[in-house]
């Protein structure tokens, strides 16, 4: 899985409201978390369209989460931002059909999407800005073989 900065500057935005007693602004985010602003903006926008986030006018302009940070889970800003969380060619893994020796690979790919929501509908930003993550993530987080890349052989 390939988590783009369009997912990635979202949450950071996210864990910065979530530790603010006050509403930010597009700037005063993108500064703090070292962000580019216009980009921001438009992923700022894209979560108030998804109910995330609030935007203020006036005096107190800015964002703020439109719920309690316990309530919102990473898998819901992955899918505001970029879909469902698991897709082949476009379409959902449920409607991948194949034939011949692929007949099961769509067993593989509903396991993918199984265990990406096994994780990221279970880590809240409240859990992340504050690193308490749930046992079953902090159990995968704790294994030593989680933080070594692999590559081909």
């Amino acid at each position: 899985m390939q988590i783009s900065a369009k997912v990635d500057y979202g949450v950071r935005a996210l864990l910065v409201m979530a530790t603010a007693h006050e509403p930010m602004t597009a700037d005063a985010l993108a500064t703090d978390q070292g962000l580019p602003s216009k980009f921001l903006g438009v992923i700022l926008n894209d979560l108030r369209r998804a109910g995330l986030v609030v935007s203020h006018r006036g005096r107190e302009a800015g964002y703020n989460l439109a719920r309690p940070a316990s309530e919102i889970t990473l898998a819901d800003v992955i899918r505001a931002l970029e879909g469902p969380l698991a897709q082949v060619r476009g379409l959902r893994p449920e409607t991948a059909t194949y034939q011949g020796a692929a007949k099961h690979l769509q067993d593989a790919w509903i396991a993918v999407r199984a265990s990406l929501r096994a994780v990221l509908e279970h880590m809240t930003i409240e859990q992340v800005a504050k690193g308490e993550l749930a046992p079953e993530v902090a159990q995968l987080v704790a294994d030593p073989d989680a933080w070594t890349a692999r590559r081909l052989a």
